[in-house]
């Protein structure tokens, strides 16, 4: 069999998420499907981020094996013919390298998160401080326990991750949160996201998001943020 790394674009509005499910469309699902009616093949796609639903990507990296070597730029473009009219798009195809895993090579996951800061699409008329989240936000970077910041039905076996950088920058009316660790618990991002939008609109302290935190407990944080802000935007290997 022959690994095939692909990098993915979608609109998560669409899509129950990546992970295939009964209960709707999957990235998932819609890729496998494009690679079988291509090529006949039954493949199971894994992906760098199972992204939630609604969760948008511009840089999620996914492995196929297929029998047979492809030309890649033959791979990519007929994928996107069969995924056709679905919102998702493989951007490039490329052979793997020996011993590559799309999850588990991974080194570094890049999240954005956007919040128009105005009425739509996220309800936030009230002005929020970038500056005030920013400098609160720091506080996060590095190896912490982030039980508070995690979903409850999170299956991860430690809630101990490093998070390499969090940064909050205003342009106009936009703000944009960039999130970079190895890799994330369920939520993570968008539980930190709720929490820095009440030190944005001054209900909580800098102080108070460190109470937080050391409190390891969910109920302590603040709102999980709308899928809808939150992108992958790049997997590094």
């Amino acid at each position: 069999m022959i690994r095939y790394k692909l990098t993915l674009e979608y609109d998560g509005r669409a899509f129950v998420g990546w992970q295939r499910q009964a209960n709707g469309a999957s990235v998932q699902a819609a890729l496998e499907e494009a690679v079988f009616r291509f090529c006949g093949e039954t493949v199971t796609a894994i992906a760098a981020g199972r992204t939630d639903a609604g969760v948008h990507a511009l840089g999620q990296v996914a492995q196929i094996d297929l029998a047979g070597e492809i030309a890649t730029d033959k791979l990519r473009d007929a994928i996107n013919f069969h995924l056709k009219p679905l919102p998702v798009a493989v951007l490039r195809a490329e052979l793997a390298p020996e011993g590559f895993h799309a999850r588990f090579s991974a080194s570094l996951r890049r999240y954005r998160y956007r919040i128009l800061n105005r009425r739509a699409p996220w309800r936030v008329p009230q002005p929020l401080d970038a500056e005030a989240m920013h400098k609160a936000a720091q506080h996060l970077v590095g190896r912490h326990d982030f039980t508070s910041f995690r979903a409850t039905l999170c299956q991860a076996p430690s809630p101990v991750k490093t998070l390499n950088r969090l940064s909050v920058e205003r342009m106009d009316e936009e703000i944009t949160i960039l999130a970079e660790a190895r890799s994330f618990l369920h939520h993570q991002v968008r539980n930190m996201v709720g929490s820095l939008k009440l030190v944005g609109e001054g209900r909580w302290s800098e102080a108070q998001l460190v109470r937080v935190l050391e409190a390891c407990d969910r109920r302590a944080a603040g709102p999980t943020a709308p899928a809808f802000g939150l992108y992958l935007i790049e997997v590094r290997y």
